[in-house]
């Protein structure tokens, strides 16, 4: 019976090794189209790597994290990313940094989506009301944050934090990914290039068409 148990055991560890080298790395950019000729390829799936004995501390530092952004804009709010842009040596590490700003009585960081990391959230200032909704069935996950609180973004879900302080807002957020990516929900529908034929966004919105025309106005995919 002894000898059956290992073998099982065997079996379900080389099943499990099998299953984790045949994996495929996470990709860093939206698509990757293939390419025969490497001479006409213009962009790798992440940066190419600088010679170890060239690199400096500059190369994993950034300053200025301290420093409040200006949240004068529409949604009351403002995202300092540190991806693999501004930081070289994250490149391969699966790692970035991100500071948000949040105006006092209602900055919002808008419904949006991460497509290749997922996030974990510390408040230093504000109160943040937050919360991700799941696949379907689409349930709302949300809890209201104060100072030293976390709240945790599983990968690929909407998401959003709103300041319901009388006070400025700030958090931290690190994200599982040197190029996380983002896509704002609101954005992304009304305001693409060349943007979603009306007829479409009013029948999935239940929206008059003129109503839709107008979003798409205000976020910048007019048809117009």
């Amino acid at each position: 019976m002894q000898s059956v148990h290992i073998f099982l055991a065997l079996a379900l560890l080389a099943f499990i090794f099998s299953y984790a080298s045949a994996y495929d790395p996470s990709p860093l950019q939206d698509f990757c189209v293939a390419i025969n000729n490497p001479f006409n390829a213009v962009f790798v799936n992440g940066k190419f790597c600088k010679n170890p004995n060239l690199t400096v501390a500059n190369d994993f530092s950034f300053s200025g994290l301290n420093i409040p952004r200006n949240t004068g804009n529409q949604v009351g709010s403002n995202v300092t990313l540190l991806n693999v842009d501004q930081i070289p040596g994250v490149n391969t590490l699966a790692i970035s940094l991100a500071r948000i700003d949040y105006a006092a009585n209602g900055g919002l960081n808008p419904p949006h989506i991460h497509p290749r990391a997922s996030e974990i959230l510390l408040v230093l200032e504000g109160n943040l009301y937050v919360g991700f909704v799941t696949s379907n069935p689409n349930r709302l996950i949300s809890k209201v944050l104060n100072p030293g609180d976390v709240f945790v973004f599983p990968i690929g879900l909407i998401h959003f934090q709103f300041n319901i302080a009388k006070t400025n807002g700030v958090a931290i957020a690190s994200l599982n990914s040197q190029n996380p990516g983002v896509i704002t929900v609101a954005n992304a529908t009304f305001g693409t290039n060349p943007p979603i034929n009306p007829d479409v966004l009013a029948k999935a919105f239940q929206l008059d068409e003129k109503v839709v025309e107008n979003l798409q106005k205000k976020f910048g995919g007019s048809n117009n």
